[in-house]
Formats: structure tokens, sequence, C-alpha cells
């Protein structure tokens, strides 16, 4: 009888033992999962394209590439990484991508507001930026 009962009591230690490493690869791999989930999802992606997508086009007027342009410095300053920062051409010239407004030449200074202009949009092909808007091009028609 003693023999029997010290066989149970190892084989719910054994039990208890397995349960509790299960535990911890349960608990190991959802931790992993939170952190390998720095992506985007294709909601979050399209929302964010969506904010400078607006803008695009081949015969965008002057007003309409200014908001662009406080919708881009918007965007930078409240971006938590380098790869949510889209950068600004103006006719070739990349412009800073802070896009200060307290520099003696803004970029939205280099914009007429009675002109038209072609606006495109470049997404990005590595890293956190896949599929994400990086850089914009505005030139002057």
């Amino acid at each position: 009888m003693e023999n029997a009962s010290k066989a149970l009591i190892i084989a719910g230690a054994i039990l208890l033992a397995i349960l509790i490493i299960s535990l911890g690869i349960l608990i190991y791999n959802q931790a992993a999962g939170v952190v390998n989930s720095n992506s985007m999802s294709e909601v979050e992606r399209q929302n964010f394209n969506q904010k400078f997508l607006q803008y695009e086009g081949p015969s965008v007027r002057g007003t309409t590439v200014r908001a662009l342009l406080q919708a881009v410095l918007s965007n930078n300053l409240s971006a938590d990484s380098d790869d949510r920062r889209v950068s600004v051409k103006i006719d070739g010239k990349t412009e800073d991508a802070s896009m200060s407004t307290s520099a003696t030449s803004a970029p939205t200074d280099k914009i007429k507001t009675g002109s038209s202009y072609t606006v495109t949009c470049a997404y990005g092909s590595t890293g956190g930026n896949t599929g994400l808007v990086t850089s914009i091009t505005i030139k002057e028609n």
C-alpha cells in the first residue's frame, strides 16, 4: 500500500511539472508574438497612406499642395520612428525631413497657390516601412 501511494505522488508531481512547463511555453509564445508584431496591419497601412494619397494627382492646385505639406509636417512631428517619416522633393530638391516652419525658407513658401502641380507618392520596400508612403515628389506643371 505504501508503494502505491508513493507512485501516485510521483505521478502527480510529474503531471504538475508538465503543466507548469506547458504554461511557461504558452506565455513565452504569446509574449514573442507581441514583440514580433511591430509591423502594421493592412488596415493601419491603408489609413497611414490615405493621409497622403488623397493629394496625389497630375493637376493639383497649390493650396492643396500646401495642405499636403502641412499633413506631412504633422506626420513627421508625431512619428514614433524613422520608418514612419515622409520625405518631400519639390522640383527635384529634397526638403528638410522635419520640414521646420521656423526656417527662413519653409517648404510651403516654394508652392505658389495659383499654380498647378503633379504630386506622386513613392512606397518603401524594406524594413518597417514596406508598403508605406515614404516620399512625395512635387513638380510644378
